[in-house]
């Protein structure tokens, strides 16, 4: 099978990277994977455009795959001109209203992806909330083999058994920890959890809040807590490669975001055992019981929630069902082949 896909990750094509280790992996299982890249600039995507023409000029693909609005409509274009059947990857909650109002970009990208999901010869999703919210907005979609629910892969047992490096109660003697870990941008909806702390610590002695990552939001974030008065109680570290062994001792993992399409942290923090809260998004409602879960942006009824957490009250997730990287990468193919199939 010959594959070509369009991606604005560069890291993709990075041997050592986690989406260049991936990308092989996905190499190996479909027998043929070119990755043409378009991202930044309007004159690199117009470069990628007369390179993509090239490409399948000179070779004929099975299917030309892509992921952002952006991406799908070079791949729709190309589809066009060379008669190749193409799949539209939707990672986003691109139909939440907070994806919506979060930039003019975004209204954008959701108007030429509504455009584009008519035309697409099947779409991939990675969470069964993504895929209702698809076939709300256009009914035809609702067809056997059109859409393809595959989340992204999680190896639950390898962060079963991962060994412990780092003990955040060593770390941080004496707390309470909630660990954040995500990166750090408006949509993670950091300062909410921020704003429903300085409520909790009227009442108990207030946890320790420690964000982990990297983002444009990092110096907004310190900011809000220098003026709140919570500088011994919310701690950012940067991005580290030991985040199992964090999920293994915080005692809570928090997750505040106003959309998810996934939310994979969810499911590595479930895998390593912590107790989770999140926000009404992605797959949450698949791993956790209603009593872990609040309504986005709902700051009384997050703090309602760690009130249940710092009381010791908060049930663990749902049994995780594990899932081999052969099997994942079977169904990833088939995908592929539900597409040709569809031509």
């Amino acid at each position: 099978m010959k594959i070509l896909m369009i991606s604005g990750d560069p890291n993709i094509l990075e041997p050592q990277s986690e989406a260049g280790k991936r990308t092989e992996e996905y190499r190996k299982a479909l027998g043929e994977l070119d990755i043409l890249l378009a991202y930044g600039s309007i004159f690199r995507f117009v470069s990628a455009f007369f390179l993509g023409f090239k490409m399948l000029w000179y070779k004929k693909y099975d299917v030309i795959t892509s992921q952002d609005a952006e991406h799908s409509l070079l791949a729709w274009i190309f589809s066009l001109f060379f008669k190749t059947t193409w799949q539209m990857q939707v990672h986003a909650d691109i139909m939440s209203t907070y994806f919506l109002r979060e930039s003019f970009k975004n209204k954008i990208r959701v108007a030429l992806a509504k455009f584009l999901l008519r035309r697409a010869d099947s779409v991939r999703v990675v969470s069964s909330r993504i895929k209702r919210s698809l076939v709300k907005f256009n009914k035809n979609l609702d067809k056997p083999d059109k859409i393809t629910v595959l989340p992204i892969f999680v190896d639950v047992e390898r962060t079963k058994s991962a060994p412990l490096k780092t003990d955040l109660h060593k770390k941080y003697p004496g707390r309470f920890i909630i660990l954040m870990a995500s990166r750090i941008t408006k949509e993670k909806n950091i300062v909410l959890v921020i704003e429903a702390l300085v409520e909790i610590s009227k009442e108990m002695p207030p946890p320790l809040l420690l964000i982990v990552g990297d983002g444009p939001e990092v110096e907004n974030l310190k900011f809000k807590t220098y003026k709140l008065g919570l500088n011994e109680s919310v701690v950012f570290e940067p991005h580290t490669n030991d985040l199992i062994s964090y999920y293994k001792t915080c005692d809570l993992f928090l997750l505040a975001s106003n959309y998810e399409g996934y939310g994979r942290t969810i499911i590595e923090a479930a895998a390593a055992g912590a107790k989770i809260i999140s926000s009404d998004v992605g797959i949450a409602p698949e791993i956790l019981n209603r009593d872990n879960i609040f309504k986005v942006g709902g700051k009384n009824d997050l703090a309602e929630k760690l009130r249940l957490a710092l009381n010791r009250k908060l049930p663990p997730p749902k049994p995780l069902i594990s899932q081999t990287k052969e099997e994942y990468l079977a169904l990833y193919k088939r995908s592929f082949e539900t597409c040709i199939n569809k031509k």
